[in-house]
Parts: C-alpha cells; structure tokens; sequence
C-alpha cells in the first residue's frame, strides 16, 4: 500500500468519533500511507477542546498534530464553532475554496481517496 493517498474528512464533534479519525490517521501512516485529516463540521470544537491536556483524547490529538497530518480545517465551520482562533494558534491551515469549506473534489482531482467521517 506504500504511496496510496487518503484524506480523512472528520465531520462529526464527538470526541470518541473524532479520536477514530485520528487512530486511522496514524495507522495509515505507519502503513506508507500519504494522509491527510481534513477537519469539518462540528468536528472543529474538538481544535480548541484538545488543546487541553486534560481532555480524554489530547495526548492522541498532539501526536496527529505533530506528525503534520493535519492538512486544514474549514474556516466556515471553525468560525460558527469559535475555534478558528485556535486552530491558528495552533498553526493549522483554514480552507475555504467551497464557499467557506473544503472542497472534496479537489482532494479527489489530486489523487485521494476521501473518507468521510
């Protein structure tokens, strides 16, 4: 599987979904994968949440986060969130090429395989 490329779309907010994302992120990626984890929806409570050391999930988040596998996070989405703020703390790319999101198509049109969660 050595060069495949995926992009991880985390939508959902919850932290036990959010921290499967980022599970997958990393096997991926000691498997050759080429990950990206794209972060949407309510999903982007969980930038600002896991700054938190204390939060369930942070030490997970922190490993996703310095591995570089954090490609952006919607800049619509992080902003009705309040956790833009943090995610540029953090010095994560916003997206915004989809009226305000990230597009899929072009994860696609670069060659991802987009799963979405």
């Amino acid at each position: 599987m050595e060069g495949r490329k995926v992009a991880l779309f985390a939508f959902n907010g919850d932290p036990m979904c959010f921290a499967h994302v980022l599970l997958n992120a990393l096997d991926m990626k000691e498997k050759g994968f080429k990950v990206k984890v794209v972060i949407e929806g309510t999903a982007t409570t969980q930038v600002a949440e896991l700054t938190d050391a204390n939060k369930p999930f942070a030490n997970l988040y922190k490993r996703v986060l310095d591995s570089g596998l954090i490609d952006c996070v919607c800049e619509a989405c992080s902003n009705q969130t309040a956790s833009q703020e943090s995610a540029l703390k953090q010095g994560l790319e916003l997206c915004n090429e989809m009226s305000g999101h990230p597009s899929v198509g072009r994860y696609i049109e670069n060659g991802y395989e987009v799963l979405l969660f």
